[in-house]
């Protein structure tokens, strides 16, 4: 009996060998040292929906119906100390807007543009859209550290932008008057940004710095329309 229970020791020995240099093997490869990037970069890639108010309007011009924007693009992150939670940002970026309002933007008989208000008139729908391409440029202040994804952020700074693309629409049953490129428009745009916010939901604000058009206006007094852009942007490394 002992002899046999000697010999079954033997045989199982190379298998329990075994087991232990497949655990060896389990708990080295588990005990690969996690690499931290002290070098890293925060949010250069952007997403963002805004409500668009349109403000400095006339008195005789209000806004109507919803206003929004889609705002992508992409921003250089350039750190400017050790820590890298203060960094410059420069990028590139395209947004859509529309707006909503009853302020008609029409072509007279010699070509010339007419500005005119649809208070107390019937019509189905008025409104201007507009794309633009954007450059951002932004002070970057956060809480980021190379462990961690989550962090508050505070950053503000301008974003120059030209319209590229613009169009009136104005409806009312079978009229439809649609104009596309008037001399008035100011197609270069510049307007200041501040954005906060922690981990995924960040509050942007864009107020603009020159009205949508010059040399306008309506009644004989100068159409100073510009807008204040408040949403919610979603950054991405």
């Amino acid at each position: 009996m002992t002899r046999n229970l000697i010999a079954l020791i033997f045989m199982l020995m190379p298998i329990l060998s075994f087991s232990q240099d497949e655990e060896r093997h389990y708990e080295i490869s588990d005990s690969i040292p996690f690499t931290i990037d002290s070098l890293y970069r925060e949010d250069q890639f952007y997403i963002g929906f805004s409500f668009n108010l349109v403000t400095n309007l006339p008195k005789e011009v209000s806004q109507e119906s919803f206003s929004g924007g889609i705002h992508v693009g992409f921003i250089r992150d350039f750190p400017l100390n050790e820590r890298r939670n203060i960094a410059l940002g420069i990028g590139a970026g395209w947004s859509i807007n529309s707006y909503g309002q009853n302020l008609a933007i029409q072509k007279g008989e010699n070509g010339e543009t007419s500005f005119s208000s649809l208070e107390n008139l019937n019509y189905t729908t008025n409104r201007f859209t507009t794309q633009l391409l954007e450059m951002p440029i932004e002070f970057r202040w956060r809480t980021s550290t190379p462990e961690t994804y989550k962090f508050w952020r505070i950053y503000t700074g301008f974003r120059l932008g030209y319209m590229y693309n613009f169009r009136s629409n104005y409806k009312n049953g079978s009229t439809q008057i649609i104009l596309n490129d008037i001399p008035e428009l100011n197609r270069f745009r510049l307007g200041t940004t501040f954005t906060f916010g922690y981990n995924t939901f960040n509050f942007q604000f864009y107020y603009a710095l020159n009205p949508f058009f010059k040399d306008a206006f309506l009644n004989e007094k100068p159409i100073d329309m510009t807008t204040l852009q408040i949403g919610l942007n979603f950054y991405i490394l």
